[in-house]
């Protein structure tokens, strides 16, 4: 049975309501790929089927596994590497002179799909600054995957993964071959947590982070949906904290976030509400 243009509707409108992801109607094809394991896993033949089950069961359960399925799921290891340069040259020593007092870190990874964004800072801290042996350092990454938090706290990956932005150096000092894959060694691992979040829905209260990476996330959400993502952040970002978004993206609220130029990227820091 052929997909309708109604179905398409349909599916576009749930992965909107539990992500906040925008699926252009031009990229409709991409549900007849990604959503496939979930065909077989459910039993269904085709995104018809799928799609009344999802009318039959108004339940949240299926309704976030298309959302969750739906979701891009690219990283790699030292990503942009100007965006890390930047962060050991000059602002992380900055908010390390800040915090010789609680001799703290906070680090949040947005939309960390399965976790090379997280241990690439975990590593840049062993490597660089061995003067934070004794700091607490918290590394949390979410992602709205449960199946991308269950790989990121296994931490495990594959060759053509790890061939991805990670110096070779680093490769045999801070990961260990296990068979065909490579698996982060439990030092890094103990600077890292990973847990399942919506960035759609309210921000839990009470956090505080001096770093945040929300990097090429708001490239899919509408107008509105950024807005409640950068205000959230902008409520969680410690007043000298840092906010790293994609290099194609901008935060566009001039009164909450100062655009932080540099020759090779840009950063953005939180104005005072």
């Amino acid at each position: 049975m052929t997909s309708s243009a109604i179905d398409f509707e349909y599916l576009r409108a749930v992965v909107m309501r539990n992500s906040g992801n925008h699926v252009d109607p031009s990229r409709d094809y991409l549900f007849e790929s990604r959503l496939q394991r979930l065909l077989r896993d459910r039993g269904l033949q085709s995104l018809s089927q799928l799609v009344s089950a999802l009318r039959s069961d108004p339940g949240p359960t299926l309704q976030r596994s298309v959302a969750e399925a739906m979701t891009i799921n690219e990283t790699s290891f030292f990503r942009d590497t100007s965006t890390f340069d930047l962060l050991r040259e000059q602002l992380l020593p900055a908010l390390i002179a800040a915090r010789q007092t609680t001799r703290t870190l906070r680090f949040w990874s947005a939309a960390s799909s399965s976790g090379q964004e997280a241990y690439s800072l975990a590593i840049m801290l062993r490597e660089h600054f061995p003067l934070l042996a004794g700091w607490r350092i918290d590394i949390l990454g979410t992602d709205i995957s449960a199946e991308m938090v269950e790989r990121s706290s296994a931490g495990r990956y594959q060759r053509i993964e790890v061939n991805r932005g990670l110096p070779a150096r680093f490769l045999v000092k801070y990961l260990v071959r296990t068979g065909d894959e490579w698996e982060v060694h439990p030092d890094i691992k103990r600077l890292c947590r990973f847990q399942q979040r919506n960035l759609c829905l309210p921000f839990p209260s009470g956090e505080t982070f001096d770093v945040i990476f929300l990097r090429n996330v708001m490239i899919y959400f509408p107008q509105d949906t950024r807005r409640h993502v950068l205000l959230g952040m902008h409520r969680s970002l410690a007043r000298d904290g840092v906010l790293f978004l994609g290099l194609s993206e901008q935060p566009r609220m001039d009164t909450h976030w100062q655009t932080m130029l540099t020759p090779k990227t840009v950063w953005y820091k939180p104005i005072p509400a």
